[in-house]
């Protein structure tokens, strides 16, 4: 089954048995993000408060949102794909942190990762959601 949606992902983390196999599936939506063009790589898409090394670009495309993002570490990469996979092609005024939150929790991510990688976490579905905010002409 290819995994397209977040959706699917839900459906993946029902059917495996261990945590093993889900960070896998992590790491693999991880490999399958498009390659982050390096001039985007910069102090500014840089996501604060991640451990690991995390970048994120909004570009506007008509009335949606797309995000180009990248990490230095594997399974935060997974992560990133994961908050792209409801983010992307959003309105920005359809973005909302609380709602990206909810729906990862839904998946136990929060009982199964580090303390450094939770917040991390945390910390790119701010920036996305105050990304989606200044896009949308709101105060961020």
């Amino acid at each position: 089954m290819a995994i397209t949606t977040f959706d699917d992902v839900e459906a993946e983390f029902e059917a495996f048995d261990d945590w093993d196999d889900r960070y896998r599936l992590i790491i693999q939506l991880g490999q399958a993000l498009p390659a982050m063009d390096p001039a985007l790589k910069t102090d500014a898409n840089k996501v604060r408060g991640c451990a690991s090394q995390v970048w994120l670009h909004p570009t506007r495309e008509g009335e949606v949102l797309r995000f180009a993002a990248d990490s230095d570490a594997a399974i935060v990469k997974g992560l990133v794909a994961l908050v792209l996979m409801l983010a992307n092609g959003q309105p920005p005024a359809a973005i909302h942190a609380d709602a990206i939150k909810a729906r990862l929790d839904g998946l136990g991510l929060s009982k199964h990762l580090s303390s450094n990688r939770t917040q991390g976490l945390a910390s790119m579905i701010g920036r996305i959601d105050a990304l989606a905010r200044e896009q949308a002409g709101e105060a961020a």
